[in-house]
């Protein structure tokens, strides 16, 4: 059974950092893209960091230079350092796993960004 079990979510205020985690199992976690999407209310899920098989990243625009995806193998865990966050980073954020031929999302866990 894959499990995909996020933690760190929060509220924090605009400038400040929080890093999320995702527990994997069930997957073949080295051969699968692991990272991050988030959705807004009223907004399309959207692509926040993705970390490929290849071990290359890919990040959306509106985080570039501010958040960071990582990978460790023992326990297979995915995070997302979110630092300078900002009020429009308001979302849940989802984990996500793509082993080959399928795609799988964590529950999602809510980031607030407000004074």
């Amino acid at each position: 059974q894959v499990q995909l079990v996020e933690s760190g979510g929060g509220l924090v205020q605009p400038g400040g950092s929080l890093r999320l985690s995702c527990a994997a199992s069930g997957i073949a976690f080295s051969r699968s893209a692991m990272g991050w999407y988030r959705q807004a209310p009223g907004k399309q899920r959207e692509l926040v960091a993705v970390l490929t098989v290849a071990g290359s990243t890919i990040y959306g625009d509106s985080v570039k230079g501010r958040f960071t995806v990582s990978r460790d193998y023992a326990p297979n865990t995915v995070y997302l350092q979110m630092n300078n966050l900002k009020p429009e980073d308001t979302a849940v954020y989802y984990c996500y796993a793509h082993p080959p031929a399928y795609t799988y999302w964590g529950q999602g866990t809510q980031v607030t960004v407000s004074s």
